[in-house]
């Protein structure tokens, strides 16, 4: 299994949605607003790599280990 550091190196975001990104952003912004929406772009393209390659915790395993989050 791969540690964490190597998992976030894996995902990389690809030019066309990165300028996707910026398009939506409006026609003035903070530099603290596109590097918000660029990490949260980041951590969305990471949750999917990992979806799709079964990095999930299953149903029944989050069922026992989210009451002892929420304490």
């Amino acid at each position: 299994m791969a540690t964490f550091g190597e998992q976030y190196c894996r995902t990389m975001l690809t030019r066309e949605k990165l300028i996707e990104t910026i398009r939506q952003l409006p026609e003035h912004f903070s530099v603290d607003e596109v590097i918000d929406r660029i990490f949260l772009l980041e951590k969305i393209e990471t949750g999917l790599h990992q979806s799709v390659t079964g990095q999930v915790t299953p149903d029944e395993e989050l069922d026992k280990k989210l009451p002892k989050w929420l304490v």
